[in-house]
């Protein structure tokens, strides 16, 4: 999504990290994905130090925002979702219902889902405060905090496991993520034998 906002050329690459290639282990001795790989053959790993680079190579259109302040609040707000809210909801909804099914690794914890369907709410409402006094959730324009919150927000909506109904600010918030040209390509990808709700890709739900 960062990738098309800034509008340049990619291809991505599948990775099945948890299978260890030792070739992909050279290129991230961490075993981790994202893993960047520039046209001159660099290599940059971690999603926060991509985005950044990315942002600061071209900076139009910024997602980080203008000014120290609203930088500061977006690197917050993009920690809150790809630490807090990947532990609190991802890892016990899709980690459980999606990921052992393709590793094959056991089968889910019902009270990791619970967790998980409890813990989601609690972010919800914290989207539909921050949207309730802002235009975006790190302030006036559209940033990597929205990027960092809808990539969260699309795996769990994939399996159905939003309750939109009870969320109609944050549902309102996700429709104009989901309008953006640089979201549909993510909305049109499928996991394997995992099917997602008609909703899913409808960019009016």
């Amino acid at each position: 999504m960062t990738l098309s906002e800034k509008k340049l050329d990619f291809e991505l690459v599948l990775e099945k990290s948890w299978e260890r290639r030792t070739a992909f282990l050279a290129l991230n001795p961490a075993g981790e994905v994202p893993v960047l790989q520039g046209p001159d053959g660099e290599t940059l790993c971690d999603s926060t130090a991509i985005t950044e680079l990315l942002d600061e190579q071209h900076a139009e259109p910024s997602l980080f925002g203008k000014g120290p302040l609203v930088r500061a609040e977006t690197r917050r707000l993009v920690a809150w979702f790809d630490l807090k809210f990947h532990r609190e909801v991802t890892r016990h909804l899709i980690d459980e219902k999606v990921t052992k099914r393709l590793q094959r690794s056991g089968e889910p914890s019902p009270a990791a889902i619970r967790a998980g369907y409890a813990n989601i709410r609690h972010h919800l409402e914290y989207i539909e405060y921050l949207m309730e006094r802002r235009n975006w959730l790190a302030g006036p324009d559209f940033s990597m905090a929205d990027v960092a919150a809808a990539a969260q927000i699309s795996c769990n909506d994939y399996s159905g496991d939003v309750p939109w109904e009870d969320f109609a600010v944050a549902k309102t918030w996700y429709a104009r993520i989901k309008s953006r040209p640089s979201f549909r390509a993510l909305l049109a990808d499928h996991v394997p034998g995992i099917p997602p709700p008609k909703h899913y890709a409808d960019l009016d739900f």
